[in-house]
Order: C-alpha cells, then sequence, then structure tokens
C-alpha cells in the first residue's frame, strides 16, 4: 500500500489502491471520528493493528496525500498526523459503509443513534462534520 501506482484505470481500483485495505480505513476511521493523532493513539485502537503494519500504512496514506505529518508541540520524539483535504473528503464514503453495516450487523447503540442522526439528513451531516474536521485541520495549520 506504499506505492501510488494503479492497477488499472477503473475508479473503484484506482481508488482502493490508496485506502483499500482494513488497516488503512481504521487509521482514516480513528482520525476522523477518534481524534487520534499519534502513532501510540492508533496503536492503543481496539482492533489491535501491528507496529510494522501501522507504520507502512500511515507511510502508503502519506505518500498518497490522505494524511499529513506534524512536529508535536509537546514532544520532539512524537509525532502528529491529521487528514488532510483529500483525507476529510473520504467522510462520504466512511458513511455509506456504516449505514451498510448498521442494516447487517449488530453495533453498539451509541454508533447506531449517530448512524439514525446521519440517516436523517445525510448531505447535512455530512457538511457539518466535513466543517468541523476542515476547522481542526486550520487550527492545527495556524498554531503549526
Amino acid at each position: 500500500m506504499e506505492t501510488n501506482k494503479k492497477r488499472s484505470d477503473c475508479p473503484l481500483g484506482c481508488s482502493l489502491d490508496v485506502f483499500g485495505d482494513k488497516w488503512s480505513l481504521l487509521i482514516i476511521r480513528d482520525l476522523m471520528f477518534f481524534q487520534k493523532s499519534t502513532y501510540n493513539d492508533f496503536l492503543k485502537s481496539a482492533e489491535g493493528i501491528a507496529t510494522n503494519i501501522l507504520a507502512s500504512r500511515l507511510k502508503g496514506l502519506e505518500k498518497n496525500g490522505v494524511i499529513e505529518k506534524l512536529e508535536h508541540p509537546d514532544s520532539k520524539t512524537k509525532i502528529l498526523y491529521r487528514l488532510t483535504p483529500k483525507g476529510i473528503d473520504l467522510l462520504p464514503i466512511i458513511m455509506e459503509v456504516y449505514i451498510w453495516s448498521e442494516k447487517y450487523f449488530n453495533l453498539p447503540a451509541d454508533i447506531k443513534a449517530t448512524i439514525k442522526e446521519a440517516k436523517k439528513d445525510k448531505d447535512k451531516f455530512a457538511k457539518q462534520l466535513t466543517k468541523e474536521l476542515k476547522n481542526k485541520l486550520n487550527e492545527k495549520k495556524s498554531s503549526a
């Protein structure tokens, strides 16, 4: 997943080359919904990603412009990761996966409630969350 070579001209194939494995999508989810932003934050996710896989996926997502690295304001040994505008634009796709999952899987009540809220007006929900993510992006840029 580190290269940005594409296997075909198929839009789905090209997209999957960038973010199409489970670990990359879970990193994007953690950045998008759970305010995780450091290597250790990602390691603590419930799915239990291995360190070598995490390093590889972070490198690939960065190389493909989905995330970017920043210096940590409190520690020279830590790196902050954040979604780029390209990464934030994945929000509607992630929302649709959540909605699809609700139909076929037993989900926790808090996630079901969020999905129910999103389904009332998907466009409004996506625009609001996108705005929040972009505001965080702008806040971090101005403080860097």
